[in-house]
């Protein structure tokens, strides 16, 4: 096939909701991120949390979000994904803005009423009712708005997408602290998804394949989710993958803490993490080139050995420049699995089970942060506060990642091909 054939084909395999979706989704992302890279610090440093209580509460933001993908991707496929959109992206406006207002005045009677770790955790828990909605939307949305032809490049587009947001976010979130406030971070963030509200309401419309089965009803809902639920293998899948991200969200839980605390307190954090996003955007396609002989499960497996391995560098020399270069390999590892990590999901769900199936995938991610925060703060607490030897925390970090690399391919050995989730056709 000629280039020529290959750019026709792209130029007319994804419907408009496909680039809307995804459009909203970098702004979506730009949010996100702008608002975790600056968390961890906000917590510790302006609302004057300890290290661990800090790193809990950054992993608990993370956490949830993902975790109520779950449920969010069977109300997206009951609500339809362009109500689901819209809902979330004005949950995601007030959300944003109270988390940036915890400390202003026109809130004082609210913090004098309420324990402050008790308020700063219900207000992390609100992005998460809308993330949960946005996630398996835009997911599920690049597979019913992409011809089959293109669906890989699909996901490899949407996933270059998160990481444009994903380096915006931190830039623009460390500029606006730099040179505004920390608490402006989280108003920009807010002033993002309140565009994009107003952009689906606009411009997306509903996509839906020919021959593509409807959730019909509750109890149809209930159904698709007790089955996904039901399948072991798949749930056993998703708990060891878990590992991955207790090992990748450090990056954003103590990396900046550990990088202001022991290396260089003047270094501009929130513009550090850019790195791994930069690499994602500018290595992507060629990755996707160099591996796209390689069966999906075992790219999932070999992007986590290199993420896990990467954490060794800051070992070697703890600097800021070695911290560029750990977030360089750990993205290299990232672009490795994560879009052969949807293709192979999105290949598993049946015809109108695409959101529930997406909001699975999400699980690992939230398990991730949830154990992250809670693994992380008592690290950065153990081997930096208490015993004074703070390269034992990325010891700690790598190893996860690699244990998690030697569990995927016990279980690709004894249990996937058992259970047969994919065809050797479709690697």
């Amino acid at each position: 096939m000629t280039f020529s054939q290959r750019f026709q084909e792209i130029r007319t395999g994804f419907e408009r909701p496909f680039w809307v979706a995804n459009v909203s989704e970098l702004f979506e992302r730009l949010s996100y991120y702008a608002a975790f890279a600056s968390l961890p610090r906000y917590l510790h440093e302006s609302l004057n949390f300890g290290v661990e209580r800090a790193s809990s509460l950054a992993g608990l933001f993370g956490g949830l979000v993902w975790f109520l993908a779950v449920f969010g991707g069977a109300l997206a496929d009951r609500m339809g994904f362009r109500r689901a959109l819209s809902l979330a992206y004005l949950i995601l406006t007030v959300s944003y803005f109270l988390l940036g207002s915890i400390g202003s005045a026109w809130f004082a009677p609210v913090r004098g009423a309420v324990p402050l770790v008790v308020l700063v955790t219900a207000i992390l828990m609100l992005p998460a009712l809308g993330i949960s909605l946005v996630k398996p939307c835009v997911v599920g949305t690049t597979a019913r708005a992409s011809k089959e032809n293109v669906r890989s490049i699909g996901y490899s587009i949407y996933y270059t997408v998160v990481n444009i947001g994903g380096a915006l976010g931190p830039f623009l979130a460390g500029w606006v602290h730099q040179h505004l406030s920390v608490e402006k971070v989280f108003d920009m963030a807010a002033l993002s998804v309140f565009v994009m509200f107003f952009a689906v309401l606009l411009l997306f419309k509903e996509p839906c394949r020919t021959g593509e089965v409807k959730t019909e009803s509750l109890g149809q809902l209930a159904r698709n989710f007790l089955t996904v639920a039901a399948n072991w293998r798949f749930l056993l899948f998703l708990l060891i993958f878990s590992g991955y991200y207790v090992a990748f969200w450090q990056e954003f839980i103590i990396l900046p803490l550990y990088i202001h605390d022991y290396v260089n307190a003047n270094s501009n954090t929130e513009i550090l993490l850019m790195w791994d996003s930069l690499t994602v955007i500018a290595l992507q396609l060629l990755v996707s080139f160099l591996t796209r002989k390689m069966k999906p499960f075992h790219g999932i497996t070999l992007g986590t050995l290199i993420s896990g391995l990467a954490w060794i560098l800051l070992i070697v020399h703890p600097s800021v420049p070695m911290a560029v270069a750990t977030l360089i390999v750990v993205a290299i590892g990232e672009i490795t699995q994560q879009p052969r990590y949807y293709e192979y999901i999105s290949r598993l769900a049946p015809s109108g089970q695409q959101g529930t199936y997406m909001g699975f995938a999400f699980l690992p991610i939230g398990i991730g942060s949830l154990v992250g925060g809670w693994f992380g703060g008592l690290l950065i607490h153990r081997f930096g506060e208490v015993l004074h030897r703070p390269a034992l925390i990325w010891w700690a970090v790598s190893g996860v990642g690699v244990a998690t690399a030697g569990l995927l391919w016990v279980y690709d050995r004894l249990v996937r091909r058992d259970a047969g989730e994919m065809k050797e056709s479709i690697a």
